[in-house]
């Protein structure tokens, strides 16, 4: 199979799933989801993601339809069907099935397991990013990963329709995240990174990234930081399961970062080399 898709036991080609217009994720994007990648049909810390899947689940209560386990025996099977060994791999929970009301459903209606899997690889850490800064109107349930992104589509729109990567969500005046990905700078030797509170997602690539740095005497600092540290920080830096670290050189049309490239260098390569690790057969 080139792209896979699993609604609650089906499994086809992603074109040819059929979901009912009654899941909830269709007109209340009830749901939650999380995204990983495989490499030789290994995907990559796949305990962690599903760790944060139901986590997620948790906060917007939320019933997995599966166990932890089941889940990742799933996952690793049907990685197994498809062609490429590199993938996009997808999971998500919707909050079950049933006709149009805001409050949730009867309590025996049992939740919603979707999966995708279409061919890709992650970015390519040499390539930086070019950025925009854009107002972030996500509402305070950002730690939880809901299927509610008309916020992030704007977002992204506005930075396809600029020309470049990624937005660099701000909310009063404090730089939280991007449209997807989190976002951190390097500041005198010190990783600066927004709390894990509801007003970002703490990705798996944010704990990595913190992990090395810790790991190579680089200290960490989980503070609020404002546009004006973007532009005088020495490097930016865009993390997520597609972009395990990835420098920003330009903000808005202005030159930034590219101030400690040795520092970027080496916790680029040690991401680079867990993930390759981690996914080797």
């Amino acid at each position: 199979m080139q792209t896979l898709g699993y609604y609650n036991g089906t499994v086809d080609e992603l074109d040819r799933i059929q979901v009912p217009m009654l899941d909830r994720a269709c007109y209340f994007g009830d749901g939650v989801y999380d995204v990983t990648f495989s490499r030789n049909h290994c995907p990559f810390e796949l305990d962690e993601h599903i760790d944060r899947l139901f986590r997620s689940a948790a906060l917007l209560r939320i019933t997995p339809p599966i166990g932890h386990a089941a889940l990742a025996d799933l996952v690793r099977d049907l990685i197994a069907r498809v062609d490429d060994g590199e993938q996009w791999v997808y999971m998500q929970f919707s909050r079950g099935t049933g006709f149009r009301t805001h409050a949730f459903p009867d309590s025996t209606d049992r939740a919603n397991l979707w999966m995708m899997l279409r061919p890709m690889k992650i970015r390519d850490l040499h390539i930086p990013f070019r950025c925009i800064t854009y107002p972030d109107t996500r509402f305070s349930h950002c730690n939880a990963k809901s299927l509610n992104l008309i916020p992030n589509v704007l977002a992204s729109e506005a930075a396809r329709e600029a020309e470049v990567d990624e937005c660099i969500l701000i909310r009063d005046g404090v730089v939280t995240e991007c449209a997807h990905s989190n976002l951190s700078i390097l500041q005198n030797g010190t990783l600066i990174t927004h709390p894990d509170d509801c007003h970002i997602y703490a990705g798996t690539a944010r704990a990595h990234l913190i992990r090395e740095c810790l790991a190579h005497d680089i200290p960490v600092i989980e503070r609020e930081f404002s546009p004006e540290e973007l532009l005088r920080a020495d490097e930016i830096l865009v993390t997520s399961a597609s972009a395990l670290c990835i420098p920003v050189i330009e903000l808005d049309g202005t030159p930034v970062g590219g101030k400690a490239p040795h520092t970027l260098s080496l916790l680029q390569s040690a991401l680079l080399r867990d993930f390759m690790d981690k996914t080797e057969k």
